[in-house]
């Protein structure tokens, strides 16, 4: 007889999933996905009016299974927890039955900020210590909360919309992490001097701009998960060495690359091979030290079934006493 589908809820994951540990999932799950032991389908994603959607992204990573992520995006839901609301679901693969579903608000909150902070660790310059946070939504906490396990921090700044949002986060940050973090009231004044830079927004239109950024900076872009919605301008985007998390998910649906190309100012040759190769050594990240590196997030299934493998794996043990 089947063993019973295990199910680990959101307080679980918080639990047990830190970002230290989930850092060290990214580099092999997306190494495998470079190089091709792993494999993921476009995300597909239905539109539901009013800014909510509704996603399904399948994959298989080598050596912990297959399965997928279900999703709905609904932004209001934000004001009262996480924006980002479904089920993990991974398979054995030996057996092919589904063997665990997890909370996958939680992980997709830990495990985005994770993936940021490996590339934040490849991409940026050793000595990074100025990190510029725009947004205050979710993943703006914990991007500092994993950044800070890849470079030595001594300043952050947070631009938002909402001051007072800004105001806050700026407040808990450093009642956390012990940084000096505090708000700022414009895209420029947070870029100033930033080595760091991460954009965490559901901004339509392009606020980053190529004159904010000086030569040096690493650029974390991971609000915009589809084409359409975009947080960093056409310039900014020739100028850098751009690097995406999965190659074909951006080249379908990465929004500021669509945008710049669309703008006749790069071609499919500006996308360079996946953050996995950087890991590996195959691919060099960063060139000079003056170079501007982004780093273009989509979030990959492999990323979420690493740390769903992980889960299920440690949750076994508890739960034998291993």
């Amino acid at each position: 007889m089947a063993d019973p589908i295990r199910f680990i809820d959101a307080a679980e994951v918080r639990e047990r999933l830190d970002h230290r540990t989930c850092i060290d999932l990214m580099r092999p799950a997306m190494i495998a996905l470079a190089e091709g032991r792993s494999r993921q389908l476009l995300r597909g994603i239905i539109d539901l009016d009013g800014g909510d959607l509704f996603g399904v992204m399948p994959g298989a990573l080598d050596g912990a299974g297959f399965g997928a992520k279900i999703i709905s995006i609904f932004p209001a839901a934000a004001a009262h927890g996480s924006s980002h609301q479904g089920v993990i679901i991974l398979f054995d693969r030996a057996s092919g039955a589904p063997v665990c579903v997890i909370d996958a608000s939680e992980v997709t909150a830990i495990r985005t900020a994770a993936a940021s902070a490996a590339a934040t660790d490849a991409l940026a310059r050793p000595g990074a210590s100025r990190l510029a946070i725009m947004g205050t939504g979710e993943q703006a906490w914990h991007h500092v909360a994993a950044i800070r396990h890849v470079r030595a921090l001594d300043e952050v700044r947070i631009w938002g919309r909402a001051p007072e949002k800004a105001g806050e986060l700026a407040g808990r940050i450093a009642d956390d992490f012990g940084f000096a973090a505090y708000e700022v009231a414009s895209v420029a004044e947070a870029a100033e001097g930033a080595d760091i830079i991460c954009t965490l927004t559901g901004a339509a239109e392009p606020f980053l701009l190529n004159a904010h950024v000086a030569d040096g900076t690493h650029i974390n872009a991971v609000g915009s998960s589809r084409a359409g919605p975009t947080e960093i301008d056409e310039a900014l985007v020739a100028r850098a060495r751009f690097v995406p998390d999965h190659r074909e998910g951006v080249l379908a649906q990465g929004a500021e690359y669509l945008r710049a190309r669309d703008a006749g100012l790069v071609t499919e040759a500006h996308v360079l091979p996946e953050i996995g190769h950087v890991f590996s050594g195959s691919t060099p990240g960063r060139l000079t030290a003056s170079d501007v590196t982004i780093y273009k997030s989509l979030g990959s299934i492999v990323q979420d079934l690493a740390c769903a493998a992980w889960l299920w794996k440690t949750h076994r043990d508890r739960v034998s006493g291993a």
